[in-house]
């Protein structure tokens, strides 16, 4: 990982506190920037979701220095995403609309140094993910055949 973590941890202090408006503007970026996204989640209770995605990235900010449990916690969160739908793609519509939230949040704050920190540590999330997704995935495939 090349990214800070001091600067994840940091930056994510601040938005903790409003955790509530962040992850509402999160979800109102993805579904404009991404309008077929809204269709993951025709069935998901989105006042628990928002919850569970603020809870999700406070968990990884929390161990960002725990490469271990990270590998662990991100691997079992990507498997869990395949019953949804979730494909490899979604994680960059998901990351653009991460950083533009913060962006929004953070406005003057938000320099190119802190873009450059979420970016690097979103991709290694993503990274850690996309091989539990994969493995759900193929688990589904002989679960329906």
């Amino acid at each position: 990982m090349t990214f800070d973590p001091k600067i994840i941890e940091d930056s994510f202090a601040v938005a903790k506190p409003i955790a509530a408006d962040v992850a509402n503007k999160f979800y109102e970026i993805l579904w404009t920037d991404y309008p077929q996204s809204k269709a993951l989640f025709a069935n998901a209770n989105m006042a628990k979701q928002k919850v569970a995605l603020m809870n999700s990235l406070a968990l990884v900010v929390d161990h960002i220095r725990d490469a271990e449990w990270l590998t662990d916690y991100l691997y079992k969160l990507g498997e869990r995403h395949a019953p949804y739908g979730t494909q490899p793609e979604h994680f960059d519509w998901v990351g653009t609309s991460l950083l533009k939230t913060f962006a929004h949040f953070f406005g003057d704050d938000w320099t190119d140094e802190l873009q450059q920190n979420w970016l690097e540590a979103y991709q290694a999330i993503a990274g850690l993910m996309l091989p539990g997704l994969r493995d759900g995935q193929k688990d589904d495939v002989r679960e329906t055949a």
